[in-house]
């Protein structure tokens, strides 16, 4: 993907993601996606939530509770739980910021 990730085209040239600046250090409030251990389920991989820091499982795992909770609190930043680099998602505009 080109440019710095926090940019998205709008056919006329690139702007910021207005979402990115809302994203602070927060504290993990568990290690794995509560709601997916309530009901006995697997994730495929988790993301916290950069808002307040509730850890819940990605697009990509059969529950999607990353995304439901950023329907239900408009928390639009996530960043991935995962050794390595941590890439940031924008729920709102659906990329990585």
């Amino acid at each position: 993907m080109p440019g710095d990730g926090r940019r998205e085209a709008d056919g006329v040239g690139r702007r910021p993601c207005g979402h990115y600046g809302v994203a602070r250090p927060v504290q993990a409030h568990s290690t794995g996606c509560e709601e997916c251990l309530a009901g006995g389920d697997d994730w495929v991989e988790l993301w916290l939530c950069q808002s307040c820091g509730w850890v819940a499982c990605s697009d990509n795992s059969p529950n999607r509770h990353a995304q439901a909770h950023c329907e239900e609190t408009d928390h639009p930043i996530a960043v991935r739980l995962r050794p390595g680099p941590r890439s940031r998602w924008c729920y709102v505009h659906h990329r990585i910021v």
